[in-house]
């Protein structure tokens, strides 16, 4: 399935989830204000803004956050939060669309930089940041890291989280560098619901390469937002480009 039809209006309605998971204060508090110290005074472009999880506190905190999105239902979303003048928003594709005016910030969070399934679309995405930013800008991506050292010989899926009434699992295709992460939602009956995306998972070191394609130098990496040390046992990480100034 193609992205805009994966994240359709009913993904949309429950992609918010207030105060728990990714909206915890927790999660949420440390990415706001690490984006908001790297913008300083300049403006913010996030590409793949949903429906404004980062965007909306960000803007409330006085950087000026513009936004691409490529799905119709999620900025129906986002507009129920905040108008177009607060966040100003063109509908496209992350690796191709232009927003007018320059920035000192571009960000992709939460791993959707792996919504594009080919490296060449991946790398349009960089070059694509890279547009939009001025002299000395910075490109913010966080990922996750590839599990495969989880996978024994002969399996090709990990479980990655479980809970009570959620089970998430990966199943790998390793010869084309993709996965499809599988979310099961279920209650006390003998049904479940199930909500599948796909991804093509990006090593550090490739990311790095991408970055140097397109212009950039890699200024920091770190395992989450705080700014805790990345290391080979860390599940994720955040990674700063850089324009030369």
């Amino acid at each position: 399935m193609r992205q805009e039809e994966i994240w359709d209006a009913d993904a949309a309605r429950r992609y918010d989830t207030p105060g728990t998971g990714m909206f915890a204060p927790d999660v949420l508090g440390p990415t706001v204000d690490r984006l908001a110290a790297l913008a300083g005074d300049g403006r913010a472009l996030e590409f793949a803004v949903g429906t404004g999880r980062v965007a909306v506190p960000l803007a409330g905190r006085g950087v000026p956050v513009s936004g691409i999105e490529l799905s119709v239902p999620m900025l129906d979303r986002l507009r129920t939060k905040v108008d177009a003048a607060t966040v100003p928003v063109v509908v496209g594709d992350m690796a191709s669309a232009t927003v007018p005016g320059e920035f000192s910030l571009v960000y992709l969070v939460y791993n959707t930089i792996a919504n594009l399934l080919t490296q060449a679309e991946q790398v349009a995405c960089f070059r694509n940041a890279a547009r939009h930013l001025g002299p000395g800008g910075r490109f913010v991506i966080e990922l996750w890291v590839p599990e495969l050292r989880k996978l024994p010989p002969g399996q090709q899926a990990t479980v990655w989280h479980t809970e009570d009434g959620y089970l998430g699992l990966d199943t790998y295709d390793v010869l084309r560098q993709r996965v499809v992460s599988h979310h099961f939602h279920f209650g006390a009956g003998r049904e479940a619901q199930v909500f599948r995306t796909p991804h093509r998972y990006i090593w550090p070191s490739e990311l790095d390469l991408m970055g140097e394609l397109a212009g950039f130098t890699l200024e920091s990496r770190h395992a989450d937002w705080a700014g805790a040390e990345f290391t080979a046992e860390s599940r994720s990480h955040v990674s700063v480009y850089r324009l030369p100034a």
